[in-house]
């Protein structure tokens, strides 16, 4: 089986690497490219955990062949701070306690960022929505829900 050779931009640095057709993104990051934030749960798109965004839209990149990486802008968990500063949703996830056992936590934090990027002032209802593809059996949602809106208030400046 032959290897394609794929060259695509991962939280803005330009990647390159080799895959097997059948090879999801989240086997190329995990496994080829070392970038072990975003995470496996369920492998059928059902819970969340490997959340990433392709060309600005949020997918679930065990849904995504390796192969449809070609020339697309992908942000991962990995993309999130900067250096040592922790963006702001990985900072109130903290403050909240949001997180226990953090394998759904990656997913969660790009999902929210993905969600604010898009509605700076999302009402609860909208948060609970748009999460309702990221799925924890640690935290319950609560938590969850009132770290994106406390980050989303922050980074409103309200």
């Amino acid at each position: 089986m032959s290897k394609h050779h794929v060259t695509t931009t991962i939280n803005g640095d330009p990647v390159e690497f080799l895959c097997d057709t059948q090879q999801t993104l989240l086997d190329v990051l995990r496994n080829e490219l070392n970038m072990t934030g975003t995470k496996e749960g369920c492998a059928t798109g059902d819970c969340g955990a490997c959340s990433v965004t392709v060309d600005g839209r949020l997918v679930c990149s065990c849904l995504v062949l390796g192969v449809e990486a070609e020339g697309k802008a992908i942000q991962t968990i990995e993309g999130m701070a900067q250096g040592e500063n922790l963006h702001v949703l990985q900072r109130k996830f903290l403050e909240h306690a949001a997180l226990q056992c953090g394998v759904c936590t990656p997913g969660f934090l790009v999902a929210a960022r993905a969600l604010l990027e898009r509605n700076p002032d999302p009402t609860e209802e909208e948060v609970r929505f748009w999460l309702a593809g990221n799925l924890c059996r640690c935290t319950g949602y609560n938590k969850i829900i009132e770290a994106v809106l406390d980050a989303a208030r922050e980074m409103r400046g309200a």
